[in-house]
């Protein structure tokens, strides 16, 4: 189903850019440009031909992996991915692990203290960090660590003291100061990681708060755990080794749709927070009507989330032989 999916996806993206109101020549020339001027723009930009023949060129060009230039700078869309492309990635896996290890352990903690103040407490903030919008919790997180304790950066990857000379190997940030060995780099390039994925990651972890939660007081009701009680196994260890390890497959399955989201959540997180990737990318393009950039930043996005769902489904043999037979 992923080429039929990619091949929707982007058909629709197409007619929306297009039916938007706005064109890219606009954007790139003004409102006060002469409409001989705008016409011959569009004629070298190939906006002036019918739909149906933009669509089929379009497509042809995707299926050469052939993303374009931008119709607004001189430049090469994959270039322009490819260097956005790292900072998104290490936001996303950053903010994925907040959001698993916060909601499935405190999902499985609530569902061991099921109908006592620490479940109630637990379930409360489940349904109240689901509701906060990222970018709210974003500014929060910024007024009150980096203006009010000023302990920590609220904007960019790195300090004005880090080269950018030494991030050309990978592109990510600590990747790149490992590979070079400077850890002070290393340890401020962390640091203007923490406040950005701690917002993505605790707006996303109220849903698995709940799901963690709901699946264990199923698997807490199995009779193989009932036996575990009985021959004296520790409590803590049939919890959170035998009972979490079985609930574990619906939230993996969740993990897979939610990174989807992670990817939406990260446009607005970096946003927020100046963050230099795919997000804040695709919305200054947005604003520019740059066609081929929007399109290709949305061929990645679908490709990413494609393969994610291809990785869920192999973990889920490792994680339950079952699934193998």
């Amino acid at each position: 189903m992923t080429i039929p999916m990619v091949f929707i996806l982007l058909s629709i993206i197409f007619v929306v850019l297009r039916v938007m109101p706005g064109d890219p020549v606009s954007s790139m020339l003004g409102g006060h440009a002469p409409d001989s001027v705008i016409e011959e723009k569009k004629e070298q930009l190939g906006l002036n031909r019918p739909l149906p023949i933009q669509y089929v060129e379009y497509l042809v060009q995707i299926c050469r992996l052939d993303l374009g230039d931008s119709m607004v700078f001189n430049e090469r869309v994959t270039k322009s991915i490819a260097d956005k492309l790292p900072a998104t990635i290490e936001l996303t896996i950053f903010g994925s692990i907040i959001t698993l290890v916060l909601g499935v352990f405190m999902g499985a903690y609530a569902a061991d203290k099921r109908r006592q103040p620490q479940d109630y407490l637990i379930r409360f903030y489940g349904i109240v960090i689901y509701c906060i919008p990222v970018y709210w919790m974003g500014l929060m997180l910024q007024l009150i660590f980096g203006i009010w304790l000023d302990v920590l950066p609220i904007a960019g990857r790195t300090g004005p003291r880090v080269f950018a000379s030494m991030f050309e190997k990978t592109g990510f940030y600590i990747v790149d100061t490992i590979l070079v060995r400077d850890f002070s780099a290393l340890a401020d390039v962390l640091v203007h990681l923490i406040l950005p994925s701690v917002t993505l990651g605790l707006v996303l972890s109220g849903v698995f708060v709940r799901l963690t939660r709901a699946n264990m007081l199923e698997v807490l009701k199995a009779d193989y755990i009932i036996a575990a009680e009985a021959r004296g196994i520790r409590h803590r260890k049939i919890v959170y080794k035998h009972a979490l390890k079985n609930a574990f497959i619906p939230v993996l399955t969740m993990m897979g749709l939610q990174f989807a989201l992670l990817l939406a959540g990260a446009i607005l997180t970096e946003t927020t927070f100046s963050w230099p990737g795919m997000g804040r990318l695709l919305l200054e393009r947005i604003y520019l009507r740059d066609y081929p950039t929007i399109q290709g930043i949305i061929i990645v996005f679908v490709l990413i989330v494609a393969m994610v769902s291809l990785l869920v489904d192999i973990i889920y043999a490792i994680i339950d032989p079952r699934i193998r037979y």
